[in-house]
């Protein structure tokens, strides 16, 4: 069977009366003038392949490859020289523009067939980030997939609106970690209300997910590149990286979400423990004003909710508060059906539940609330919080006796007395995990 093909760009349209000749292994279907008409074709289902000229080549980035191949076009990309490794695009097929037309056609016959046999595209790249309604894959994966690169892992900190602590446990978190001797990196991905960078003190206008999402949509992103941008700040002996977020809300089209898996992706390799934190809303209302695929104004999330390890649900522990997580989490697992929530009480107060706070929480969660169990309770501490933020740092150095700090530290199961000792070279690593939650987090 022949396989139906668009061409973009006059070098590549040079080759359709070459490749009808051949009779056989491509048909080409279409000659697109520009990017936005292949897209459009692609997303009809008109073409399981594409191939693109040399000065259309160079606009390819992984967003819109992903886009096509989301599809099910893989894109065969022609170059007058090839690329070196490192600034190729992931998931194209590159062909030197000055190949024979047969050379060209079985180019394009073995990249559908690698496409068709890799079991990785039923995850769809875009997944639950991308506005189409896909169905749940995750069964469908074979034992042997391929798993993910590097040993890292991803740690979601979330929680529906109303400033439930989620910057606060964010940070706090990785700061722990962090001086426990673990190599973090602490990413801000909240698109509504970054605030990373103002609670370390970091006057950084640049944005440095931004930056990162940028490189990895052009195809030339590795953990060496990640560690270039990320911001390093001292936490009590140890060291922390930072990706801060962007300066302003209507930047989010910046963090596109198959960009910001090479992120995460790179993350796990240049880091133990990568702790996000996210921002709060899951809606995707873009199909309401989109006939095809648009930005979705929540891609970043949701793909880091889909990405993650652990997912730390946060909610505040008071009669507005409970009900916003009971709800919050019944989105998310409609949004993320893949994400394993574990519940976090944050602001925990006898003046805002009553006497025995912890005990009249977790009656209430059990009458009222999912099947989730709570993992944590962490105790309101606002002069505490106060003092950290004033002084632009984390509670382990303007608070190291306060309740939430020794609370947060539990979370992470790192030693909060003192300060940890640092691991030497020849020390075998230990296990950090959180409480309640059997994934452990090597360190």
């Amino acid at each position: 069977m022949s396989i139906p093909v668009i061409t973009l760009g006059t070098e590549a349209n040079a080759y359709v009366p070459g490749l009808e000749q051949l009779r056989g292994p491509v048909t080409v279907v279409r000659r697109c003038a520009d990017l936005a008409e292949l897209v459009a074709l692609c997303q009809s289902g008109l073409a399981r392949a594409v191939i693109i000229a040399p000065g259309a080549a160079a606009e390819l980035t992984t967003s819109l490859v992903d886009r096509l191949r989301f599809t099910g076009a893989v894109v065969v990309a022609l170059r007058d020289r090839l690329p070196e490794p490192g600034a190729a695009v992931d998931g194209v097929e590159y062909v030197e523009a000055t190949a024979a037309p047969a050379a060209l056609a079985a180019a394009v016959t073995a990249a559908v067939a690698r496409f068709e046999a890799d079991p990785a595209r039923l995850q769809a790249s875009l997944a639950y980030a991308d506005p189409l309604d896909l169905p749940d894959t995750a069964a469908a994966l074979p034992d042997d997939a391929p798993p993910n690169p590097g040993s890292g892992r991803v740690v979601a900190v979330w929680g529906p609106p109303g400033a439930p602590g989620r910057t606060t446990v964010a940070l706090n978190m990785a700061a722990e970690l962090a001086a426990a001797g673990s190599a973090v990196l602490l990413v801000d991905a909240d698109t509504y209300g970054a605030s990373i960078g103002a609670s370390l003190g970091l006057l950084d206008e640049s944005a440095g997910l931004a930056q990162a999402c940028r490189m990895a949509d052009q195809g030339r992103f590795d953990a060496a590149a990640l560690g270039r941008i990320a911001v390093s700040v001292a936490v009590k002996g140890g060291r922390l990286r930072v990706l801060t977020g962007i300066t302003r809300p209507d930047r989010w089209p910046e963090l596109r979400p198959a960009a910001l898996g090479k992120v995460l992706e790179a993350g796990r390799s240049l880091a133990e423990v990568t702790v996000l934190d996210c921002g709060f809303c899951l809606e995707a209302d873009e199909e309401l004003s989109f006939d095809t695929l648009a930005p979705r104004r929540n891609g970043a999330t949701l793909r880091c909710l889909e990405l993650a390890d652990t997912v730390l649900a946060i909610g505040a522990a008071d009669t507005i508060g409970v009900p916003r997580l009971v709800k919050a989490l019944a989105e998310l697992g409609d949004a993320v059906p893949t994400a394993a929530p574990r519940v976090v009480f944050n602001k925990v107060r006898a003046e805002a539940v009553g006497r025995a706070p912890e005990t009249q929480l977790r009656e209430a969660w059990e009458r009222f609330g999912p099947s989730l169990g709570i993992s944590a309770f962490l105790p309101m501490d606002a002069a505490a919080a106060d003092r950290a933020l004033l002084a632009g740092t984390a509670l382990l150095e303007t608070a190291p006796a306060s309740p939430l700090r020794l609370a947060i530290a539990g979370l992470a199961d790192v030693p909060a007395a003192g300060e940890a000792r640092r691991r030497g070279p020849g020390r075998r690593p230990r296990n950090v995990k959180f409480p309640g939650i059997p994934a452990r987090l090597p360190r």
